[in-house]
């Protein structure tokens, strides 16, 4: 099929990005798909990845809808002009993960900062979020990047951007960012062409067009920065910003104890051996590892989807602790960035479940309190998608319960709105851990090692975490939740934007037979600021939020009952599962407009 079968505008400003690309893969690709996929590249050059306040994420490839380095050059330079209009200059620290092009985008965001006068940090070698994260105060830089996908399948890659704070951005600054992000590829598509035209490439091929238009792609995006051009500086750091996060993850621990065997995963992530020095400065014993899974691994051979919420991904770690002896007490798993904690425990009868995160949350809760009670003004802080829990045991600490949006931009965000209050800890359901404040975002690493204390405390108890999740539902309910999800693949726009509308404006009377007797609309924003969504309040204490999701293309509904357990914890469970399976039936009837 020719490549002229493409719209003619599609075709120009393929071939403009050809010129201005700096992959010879990307450029192979592109050129490839002209050739004989001209309907791709109709997609491919369809609109542009959105940047928001989760900054970018998409499939790597070439066009402005996927990840590569013109899309990093000029987000880049969208960011350094906001930062200049509005923080002035200062230093910005990079990060990276291992996942493909994630080492090349670092040093290519570094250089376009230093050519726009900031000075670049670039941290040495793949290393975690949290190392970010934590540098970003560390080192007083007034930004951070962290190239990373976290947990996304092989074929992503993403940018994610914190601001002085320590906190990922917030509205009204992404949408600032994002539209200095398009006026930047505006004049970058203009100064490419008027470019082209003077180098008078039309009709020159092979090595000769490619001699032209090496300054052309070495030089682009950094025209259009102004007068500062080169007067900033590439720094590349040593381990100073890891060996500072260590003892940072460290300082998260309130006791001594530390007898309890660990077995950890990094699914391929870049996790391991940070947490392994983490552990030996704690005085923990060395964790047991999973070796396929240890190393990073762009690829990730054994995790299709490297996330241990998906099913199976725990699997190599349940099949590895069942045949240890002696047999550990838990099982630790980071996300690939390391910013995620997975916890899975033996069920008493030969096997392996991973507990909600719901459940590490309560665990979580449950110690910062009981060895924090000397704080002056405690607080804790949860996403509105995670358990209720959280506001019954802070109560009975007489601390401050905040309910916040989904995302840690917003679960870390009272750290800094109030400065007075002892932040203790922050979580939210898709085991997302902050305890303390030394990190303003999830941490899997000293999350990783809180629990690994947590677990060895009851250890020198008697006792295991399932026996103190049984003894906090006996004290404070039992407080159980599930989620149930409808998936966007294989529907039209049409089919996907009516459920994102009947999710957002519906108001049952009902739900699984159950009276309804509240109805929050998220987007009027009455208790938080307005976001897609609807919670829903039942007769019999049970709760439904029902909401978009934010990185997976589907709808996730949130599901929460609670029962008494003061009398008998087991059979409070059972009738939790039975009630929780008719809630369930009865959502995916509202989601699919059966009911």
């Amino acid at each position: 099929m020719s490549e002229t079968t493409v719209g003619s505008d599609v075709f120009t400003t393929a071939r403009r990005w050809i010129a201005v690309d700096r992959d010879a893969a990307t450029r192979a690709e592109l050129e490839s798909l002209l050739r004989d996929q001209p309907a791709a590249v109709e997609r491919l050059f369809a609109g542009r990845i959105s940047f928001g306040t989760a900054g970018l994420r998409a499939a790597l490839g070439p066009g402005p809808t996927r990840m590569n380095r013109v899309v990093v050059a000029q987000t880049t330079a969208g960011l350094a002009r906001w930062l200049q209009q509005n923080v002035g200059f200062g230093n910005v620290v990079v990060g990276f993960d291992a996942r493909h092009y994630s080492e090349t985008f670092a040093q290519d965001a570094a250089a376009e900062l230093a050519a726009a006068g900031f000075g670049a940090e670039l941290l040495v070698g793949p290393t975690p979020t949290p190392v970010l994260a934590h540098a970003v105060l560390d080192r007083n830089a007034i930004a951070g990047i962290m190239i990373t996908a976290s947990h996304n399948p092989p074929a992503d890659n993403g940018y994610k951007l914190y601001l002085s704070d320590g906190i990922q951005l917030v509205a009204p600054a992404d949408a600032e960012i994002a539209a200095a992000i398009n006026q930047v590829a505006t004049e970058h598509a203009a100064v490419a062409t008027a470019a082209l035209q003077h180098l008078d490439v039309d009709g020159v091929e092979g090595d000769e067009r490619e001699r032209r238009l090496e300054p052309l792609r070495s030089s682009t995006v950094t025209e259009l920065l102004g007068d500062e051009l080169d007067s900033g500086s590439v720094t590349q750091l040593d381990d100073e910003p890891q060996r500072n996060h260590v003892e940072a993850a460290v300082g998260a621990l309130l006791t001594d104890q530390r007898d309890v065997r660990v077995l950890y995963t990094a699914m391929h992530g870049v996790g391991g051996a940070h947490l392994i020095e983490c552990f030996a400065s704690a005085g923990f014993l060395p964790p047991e590892v999973v070796p396929e899974q240890f190393e990073p691994d762009p690829d990730f051979p054994t995790a299709d989807f490297p996330n241990p919420e998906e099913p199976g991904a725990l699997d190599l770690a349940y099949a590895r602790a069942a045949a240890a002896d002696p047999a550990p007490d838990l099982i630790i798993a980071n996300d690939p960035d390391a910013d995620r904690l997975a916890v899975a425990v033996p069920d008493g009868r030969g096997a392996w479940n991973r507990l909600t995160g719901d459940q590490v949350g309560f665990l979580f809760l449950d110690h910062v309190f009981r060895h924090r009670g000397d704080a002056k003004a405690p607080l804790v802080a949860s996403s509105i998608v995670s358990s209720r829990f959280v506001d019954r045991i802070a109560e009975a600490y007489g601390a401050q319960s905040v309910r916040t949006l989904t995302g840690f931009k917003w679960v870390a965000r009272p750290m800094v709105d109030q400065p007075d209050a002892d932040y203790l800890m922050g979580y939210e359901e898709a085991l997302g851990y902050c305890i303390g404040d030394r990190v303003r975002d999830k941490d899997g690493i000293s999350a990783a090692l809180v629990m690994a204390e947590i677990a060895a405390g009851l250890k020198a108890a008697g006792k295991n975490l399932r026996v103190r999740l049984d003894e906090l539902a006996a004290e404070f309910g039992l407080y159980a939740t599930s989620q149930v999800t409808v998936s966007f693949v294989g529907m039209t726009d049409r089919e996907q934007a009516d459920l994102k509308q009947r999710a957002a404006t519906m108001t049952p009377g009902g739900v699984g037979g159950i009276e309804v007797v509240d109805v929050e609309h998220l987007t009027e924003g009455r208790h938080l600021p307005p976001t897609a969504g609807v919670a829903i309040d039942l007769a019999d204490g049970s709760r439904v939020v029902i909401r978009p999701s934010g990185t997976e293309p589907k709808m996730k509904a949130y599901l929460e009952v609670i029962e008494d357990a003061t009398a008998d914890v087991s059979a409070a469970r059972e009738r939790a599962s039975e009630r929780m399976e008719r809630l369930a039936d009865g959502v995916r009837d509202l989601l699919t407009g059966s009911d």
